[in-house]
């Protein structure tokens, strides 16, 4: 019996963890770490620098989001032994061939971006009426 990737993806591993694909799905397409692979794939950030350019993200988050796309193999940190301590992120080879997966995302998002506010305004019309009569 073949299994779907979406049945495969979406049931829990013996044991109760999460399917291996999934987690790592996750991570990619999580609100921040969409946004770190986007501006990495630009060029390597200092922290400060990197929270800068996303905007809105707490210190916790950043911190979290980037070590969770390291362990993944996806964010390369350099830490260099100078006082003060300076760190750099960038992208391995591995996170830019998933940044360019989600850039392509992102810009049919930014083409077709009229067509969903279309689709929503018709939906909320549609939502509206049905609740008022």
């Amino acid at each position: 019996m073949v299994v779907s990737k979406v049945r495969q993806w979406t049931t829990a591993m013996e044991g109760g963890g999460m399917c291996p694909q999934r987690l790592v799905l996750e991570h990619v397409t999580s609100r921040w770490g969409v946004l770190v692979l986007l501006a990495l794939d630009e060029r390597s950030f200092r922290f400060g620098e990197l929270r800068r350019e996303i905007g809105g993200v707490s210190e916790k988050m950043l911190t979290q989001t980037l070590q969770t796309l390291e362990r993944d193999g996806l964010v390369h940190r350099d830490a260099k032994p100078v006082i003060p301590p300076r760190v750099d992120y960038s992208l391995t080879g591995l996170g830019r061939e998933a940044s360019a997966l989600v850039r392509s995302l992102a810009e049919w998002t930014e083409r077709r971006l009229g067509e969903v506010e279309q689709a929503r305004t018709g939906y909320d019309e549609i939502r509206a009426a049905a609740s008022s009569g």
